[in-house]
């Protein structure tokens, strides 16, 4: 889908949501808010959400979904999360629920669970249990072979959608020997199911996310038949992780949403309230708090551009994409929401006001983004297994790997260039070569960022020479990664695989490739960025983020820096824009905001 497309279809979403400050409109924070005290599912917000087809738009179109691309239904679910997470997880879980029916099922499952979902049905997938948590090798719900199908035994818990959805794709041990291929898949039928045989575990009572469903089901020699197994008998572990590779990029859209929010909250808050005659925003301090939100957030949205559009253009290393954007994004963005409390002060309390109960949620919203579909720990660990072949390839590149990635940037960072079609059966489980385009090209980046500057008027030439150095410090870290990596294994040996300092290393390699995204991103979407993007200044300011991770109390921006953000963020504000890349234009404002500013 163009981004032209993309933008007009989600500003049809907007005007059908209404706006969130409106208690009148279809989804108001109001209403939200109410859900979320009282823990209640909102089932009213999902459904109107199915009347309008937004959960179609993440299956595919071939066998009856409307999805054109991942994009399209992420960007489409981060409008539904800036209003709320929970429901936005609550209709999301149904598309990746779907997800390992997408990767190994047959056409006519695929026709049948998209078919079902069209008349309401809704799916869950029912991965984790209780004592083993991700250590997925070690479940222990049991598939055992009986005539016609297979008999169910074991609980299933926490899964989101356990209670609500009417199927749940299931893994379960079906090899007496332990081991990868002692796993499989089955789409279970609660509504088909002996009902003497299948029980739902009670709603979780959460801290963040309150009103979705977060609940298990207990199996009791619960039949399936043959033909609701999903792929082959010992593929299930495989698919499971493939399925979690996207699960892992998609749920990031929450972060992006809820960090909007508060955002926009506070700019409300801060443009409007006056102190010893000059409003909020207009102290110094206070500017760069917001624009350095904003460029974290945007820094956030550079990286998820080009994680959402691995999986179609670059399946086979989306392991490290997946990896990298789990960590970095959640971790980063909880941090600017602690900056916005600082903005928003003492109101951050008002626990009944929406503006600024919508911003409490958002904070413990945020949360599950950090935990679901592996943790912060899985997600390094699975970086640190590949950090010795990255940091190989990045330090002593293939010139003909190079090529092949700086061509291919193009496509994972230029927003309106065409995709090839999803195919998420070509994901692989690690990155072979340990190939990451982003790091791998952004040298050539850099190069394009300095010819941009030279053709720049004077003002934006310096802004734009300035990112050039910075990215070049940070993406050339590269080399020093690589060798202190080497000298890691070689003093820790076995140990090693586990040590704290790869886990560090992974980290910054993280760094790196946000570095490479925000580079490249720049570069390859220059041309198709509306006014008041591409900004220099935004660039700059968005690197020198990266940077402070690295050296936190050392600046490369100055107070006219700051402003130009400023000006781009309070442009967005005014318009009314979406703050991202994107720009979507949101629901018209309709009603009084002025409350914003008690």
């Amino acid at each position: 889908m163009s981004k032209s497309d993309l933008t007009a279809l989600a500003a049809e979403l907007e005007a059908y949501l209404g706006d969130p400050h409106d208690p009148d409109s279809r989804m108001p924070f109001s209403g939200v808010l109410e859900f979320d005290e009282s823990g209640a599912y909102p089932v009213h917000y999902v459904n109107l959400l199915r009347r309008w087809g937004a959960h179609l738009r993440g299956l595919p179109a071939e066998q009856g979904g409307l999805a054109g691309n991942v994009e399209t239904g992420v960007n489409l679910m981060r409008l539904v999360a800036r209003r709320d997470p929970s429901t936005a997880v609550g209709t999301a879980l149904n598309n990746l629920s779907f997800m390992p029916a997408w990767i190994t099922g047959t056409e006519e499952q695929k026709r049948a669970l998209i078919a079902d979902m069209r008349r309401g049905s809704s799916m869950s997938w029912g991965l984790s249990e209780r004592v083993h948590g991700s250590d997925l090798v070690a479940n222990e719900v049991r598939a055992e072979k009986t005539e016609g199908g297979w008999l169910l035994t074991g609980e299933k818990w926490p899964i989101g959608n356990a209670t609500v959805a009417d199927k749940m794709v299931v893994f379960a041990r079906t090899g007496e020997r332990p081991g990868p291929a002692a796993y499989s898949l089955f789409v279970v039928d609660k509504w088909a199911a002996d009902a003497a045989t299948i029980e739902d575990t009670p709603f979780e009572n959460l801290y963040g996310v309150r009103a979705l469903d977060l609940s298990g089901v207990r199996f009791d020699g619960t039949f399936v038949p043959e033909s609701a197994m999903l792929g082959g008998r010992g593929q299930g572990l495989e698919i499971a992780l493939k399925a979690s590779q996207t699960a892992r990029v998609v749920l990031m859209h929450l972060a992006l949403a809820a960090v909007d929010t508060s955002l926009r909250l506070a700019m409300d808050f801060a443009e409007g309230r006056v102190l010893l005659g000059d409003t909020i925003a207009d102290v110094p301090y206070t500017r760069r708090q917001l624009a350095e939100a904003f460029a974290d957030l945007m820094l956030a949205d550079s990286v998820f551009l080009g994680a959402t559009r691995s999986l179609q253009a670059a399946p086979e290393q989306v392991s490290v994409w997946s990896s990298v954007i789990k960590y970095l994004v959640p971790t980063k963005l909880q941090k600017t929401l602690s900056q916005l409390t600082v903005v928003l002060g003492a109101r951050t309390f008002v626990r009944d006001h929406p503006h600024y109960g919508m911003h409490q949620k958002m904070v413990r919203d945020i949360l599950i983004t950090d935990i679901a579909d592996g943790n912060t720990v899985v997600n390094l660990r699975n970086l640190g297994h590949q950090l010795g072949s990255l940091l190989a390839s990045a330090a002593d590149p293939d010139p003909a790997a190079v090529a092949v990635a700086e061509e291919r940037a193009a496509t994972l960072f230029g927003m309106d260039t065409e995709l090839p079609v999803y195919a998420p059966w070509k994901q692989e489980l690690f990155s072979r070569g340990g190939l990451d385009d982003a790091v791998l090209a952004a040298p050539d980046g850099v190069r394009r960022l300095r010819a941009l500057a030279g053709a720049a008027k004077e003002g934006e030439r310096e802004r734009l020479l300035a990112a050039a150095d910075v990215a070049e410090e940070l993406i050339g870290r590269t080399g020093s990664l690589n060798e202190r990596a080497g000298a890691l294994k070689a003093r820790l040996g076995r140990a090693y695989g586990q040590s704290p300092e790869l886990f560090d290393l992974a980290k910054e390699y993280c760094l790196v490739h946000a570095a490479a995204a925000v580079v490249l991103t720049y570069v390859h979407s220059y041309g198709v960025l509306e006014d008041p993007l591409p900004s220099a200044a935004l660039l700059l300011l968005q690197l020198e983020r990266v940077r402070r991770e690295l050296y936190p109390h050392e600046a490369v921006t100055d107070q006219s820096v700051i402003d130009e953000v400023m000006q781009v963020l309070r442009h967005l504000h005014r318009e009314n824009r979406l703050f991202s890349l994107w720009q979507f234009p949101l629901a018209e404002r309709t009603a009084d905001s002025s409350a914003a500013r008690i």
